[in-house]
């Protein structure tokens, strides 16, 4: 085996000092790197995971919630559950429920008669479609949601039905007074 032949030695000179100012330089330079190359990715680590927490706890308190939230709900919500709320629509408020078996959005609002009519009109429904004189939502999600359907009001309802995995909606409405409808939704949708 033979060995590839190597250069001599050159001789080097020495290097002059460092001077102070190069020296401080060098070593500004050096921790600048440092903290671009570790503090800037960990700073953001920290900022995102604070967002992160902050994100949980507010669907967190959102799902600990007992009853309706006097808000509108999301239009990721709306879209989801499809429960096109009225423009204009007052007194809005809804509660989220959500298992292994189902997931259920109540919603309430109050809209105008014209209005109704395109809410109907949007879900797949009419005036026609509507039962006079029934509460279409059942006992337990009434309770749930914490409605009281007394008598003495002019109830009306219909159920929407729809192929999975689109939404299930039962509406009620009352009519007692026919220029502001009180309107009460519980879409549900299995997973």
């Amino acid at each position: 085996m033979t060995v590839p032949p190597q250069s001599a030695p050159r001789d080097e000179e020495p290097r002059p000092p460092e001077g102070r100012w190069r020296m401080l330089r060098r070593r500004f330079l050096t921790a600048l790197v440092i903290v671009l190359l570790i503090g800037v990715p960990a700073g953001y680590l920290v900022i995102s995971a604070e967002q992160s927490r902050d994100s949980g706890r507010d669907k967190e308190r959102e799902s600990s919630s007992d009853g309706l939230r006097d808000s509108w709900p999301s239009q990721m919500k709306r879209r989801i559950f499809e429960v096109p709320i009225p423009t204009g629509a007052v007194d809005v408020a809804y509660y989220e429920t959500s298992n292994w078996k189902s997931s259920r959005l109540y919603v309430q609002f109050t809209t105008t008669g014209g209005r109704l009519d395109e809410f109907l009109q949007t879900i797949g429904s009419s005036r026609s479609d509507l039962r006079d004189g029934e509460v279409g939502i059942s006992d337990r999600d009434a309770a749930i949601a914490g409605w009281d359907f007394v008598d003495g009001h002019d109830w009306t309802s219909t159920y929407v039905e729809r192929p999975d995995p689109r939404p299930d909606q039962d509406i009620t409405i009352d009519l007692t007074d026919p220029a502001a409808p009180r309107v009460y939704v519980v879409s549900t949708t299995a997973p």
